[in-house]
């Protein structure tokens, strides 16, 4: 994968995904990755193709899009019958959506071992049975591979995402992670059983650090070479805020330790600091930046 930049369509709060992406292409952003917080309507794919065309947009799919008629969790791990097919069909449009658009990645969350409320994503959950994580790791595997079949008949790259375990979540659950792919260990477990491709939200593993008492900086830089997809944002380490990346901060000089030439990175910024984003991460890639 050739490295560039992609601004989040969740950068932007739109109801419909079309102004989302007009008011991102207006500003001069034309490598859009499509993502949740958007409603389903009639139209909505030729409204995104029209815009394609109109501002040549290079697109690419992300998790939760497009949106179902009705929301409810993506969990390929998910010990209910109906919600995992759910989700399964739900990636399979996924993924022959990127294809008509000719988006050549498309990146799932790992699986969760509850089920969790869909109305309390990005929140603390309440505490629940956990499936082991040996049955949940063999469910999401499962799915994996069908899924991963499809998505190279359809010329998509499928990369799994690390999920976040925050301070709430953490204090909640005890010592018992309910998410999958939360640091490099659980990050290994799950690929040992589905070698799926890694896209690696730093974000999300810097919150998941802090939780479970881990060096950021060490697992950031183990995970970041096994990966060429990246998520960008920033937050307090206690959750994930989606806060911009600036210069000057702890994350940015991390990040000038690690390697991200021939990286795509995506930000996900909802602070309205997409343009200090990009020129921090635009500095980031400067040729020889890396101190690492």
């Amino acid at each position: 994968m050739n490295g560039q930049i992609y601004i989040s369509s969740s950068c932007v709060n739109n109801r419909k995904i079309a102004d989302s992406v007009r008011q991102l292409a207006e500003q001069g952003y034309t490598n859009i990755e499509l993502s949740g917080g958007t409603n389903l309507y009639p139209n909505w794919k030729q409204e995104l193709m029209n815009l394609q065309s109109e501002f040549g947009i290079q697109y690419r799919c992300h998790n939760y899009f497009p949106p179902p008629e009705e929301h409810f969790v993506l969990n390929l791990s998910a010990s209910d019958i109906d919600v995992r097919a759910r989700s399964i069909a739900h990636v399979q449009q996924a993924i022959t959506l990127s294809a008509e658009l000719g988006a050549k990645e498309y990146g799932v969350h790992a699986g969760f071992r509850f089920m969790p409320d869909h109305k309390k994503l990005g929140q603390a959950f309440d505490c629940a049975q956990l499936q082991s994580e040996d049955e949940a790791i063999a469910l999401f595997a499962d799915a994996w591979e069908a899924l991963n079949k499809q998505a190279q008949d359809h010329g998509v790259s499928l990369y799994v995402e690390n999920n976040v375990l925050s301070k709430a979540n953490r204090t909640t659950f005890g010592s018992d992670n309910p998410f999958l792919a939360t640091d490099s260990a659980s990050i290994a477990r799950l690929q040992d059983a589905c070698q799926a491709s890694l896209l690696l939200d730093v974000a999300h593993l810097k919150v998941s650090c802090n939780s479970l008492g881990l060096s950021f900086e060490t697992e950031l830089a183990q995970l970041v070479r096994l990966s060429d997809y990246l998520h960008f944002s920033d937050n307090d380490g206690t959750a994930d805020t989606n806060h911009g990346v600036r210069e000057g901060t702890a994350l940015f000089s991390l990040l000038r330790k690690v390697e991200l030439a021939n990286k795509t990175i995506t930000l996900e910024v909802y602070d309205g600091s997409i343009q200090t984003s990009l020129n921090a991460t635009l500095a980031l890639l400067q040729p020889g930046m890396a101190d690492g």
